[in-house]
Parts: structure tokens; sequence; C-alpha cells
């Protein structure tokens, strides 16, 4: 990547913080450009400076991290979030996705993870951990029913989508499908005018809801 990817930390905790600047440190595109202990402090941060990917965790104390991404994905829309965090009931997972982050790894993931996850959500992309989205997949399994407007999906719009729900980035989609990345995007497009749907991460929700992905 020519220009480095500027990342913002945001958790309670400085061991954790310094434990993510740590693996990432000879990761040259990926430039941590601030940390915070407290969510309120980096949302003022954010209206001086600019930055592309934001981590934080979801328990923190004052503003939780639930509040502060629907606050992020409603003022700044193309800024991405990836949050790290030990939960995975149900209950937090549905919440977290409902909030539009676009990825969560559990807080004891690898590095290599944690650079796949940053790189793909870089990419336009989601990154939900496996063991993050079985738990979103099982849970709405039971509530699932086929939409409507499925049907007027052409079949290489399915085809995208199903990888979309498999978090491929949009250059993974392309390179699959051998076509280019500019048609990937215009397919991506045509699917959420279709599905009535305005994010990726909520195509991901649709697509679990639909039956598009694979178990887990």
């Amino acid at each position: 990547m020519e220009t480095p990817v500027k990342i913002m930390i945001i958790d309670d905790h400085q061991m954790f913080i310094d434990g993510i600047k740590s693996l990432l440190r000879k990761e040259e595109y990926l430039q941590i450009v601030s940390e915070y202990l407290c969510a309120e402090d980096a949302l003022e941060q954010l209206e001086k400076d600019t930055v592309d990917i934001v981590i934080t965790d979801i328990s923190m104390p004052g503003m939780s991290g639930i509040e502060l991404i629907k606050t992020i994905k409603s003022t700044y829309s193309n800024l991405k979030v990836l949050v790290l965090s030990m939960h995975n009931d149900k209950e937090v997972v549905s919440e977290i996705m409902m909030s539009e982050a676009d990825g969560y790894i559990l807080k004891n993931t690898g590095k290599q993870e944690l650079i796949e996850a940053l790189t793909r959500i870089t990419d336009n992309g989601t990154y939900y951990s496996k063991e993050v989205l079985s738990v979103m997949v099982n849970k709405v399994k039971k509530e699932r029913k086929i939409e409507a407007e499925t049907n007027e999906l052409t079949d290489r719009e399915v085809k995208v989508l199903e990888l979309i729900c498999q978090e491929y980035s949009s250059q993974e989609i392309a390179d699959k499908l051998f076509i280019g990345r500019r048609t990937v995007d215009t397919h991506r497009q045509n699917i959420l005018r279709k599905t009535k749907v305005k994010t990726i991460v909520g195509l991901i929700k649709y697509g679990i809801r639909n039956g598009f992905t694979s178990d887990f």
C-alpha cells in the first residue's frame, strides 16, 4: 500500500494498547497515530485528526464501545471500526453487528489474524472471526426467512453476495471471479440497492438471515 493506514487505538488498559503497538510496529503500511484510554477523549480528537481505522474495546468506563461505534458511524461514514474484545456471547455479538462495526475479533487472537482483519477492512471488506460469526449465525438461523428481494438478484450478484458473506475483500472477489475490481463494486452497489441494505456489514447480516453463509 502506498499510503500508510492511520490507526487510532482506544482501550482502558494501557498494557493492551502497548501490546497492539508492539505487534504492528514492523508493519510499515499500518501506522498507529494516536491512542486513548477512554472513548470521550478519542471522539474529541477525531474532530481534529484524520484516521482510517479505529481499534476499540467495548467494555470501557464512561461511554461504552457500542455507543462509540454508533457515534463514529453516524458522524464519520468512511471511518472503519475494528472491535477487539473478550466477549463472544450472542447478545454482545448481535449488538456489535447492529452498530455496523466493520470487524470483530477476540483479544486472544494472534498477530496474523489481527493484520488480516486490518487488511480486509482497509480494502472495503469486513472481518468477523469465525468464533464470533458462528455465534451470530446460530442465533439468526432459528429466525431465518427468505426475503422476496433475493429473487431479484442475478446469478452473478448472488455469487458476489456469497463471497461478501464469507468476508472476501473487493480485490479477492475480483480475483476469484476473474472480473475487474470496478465490476465487483458495481455488483455490490446493485446488491445494496436491491436488498435495501446500506452497508457491507448490513449485507452480511442479510446474508446470514437468508442462508448465504456456510455452517461454521
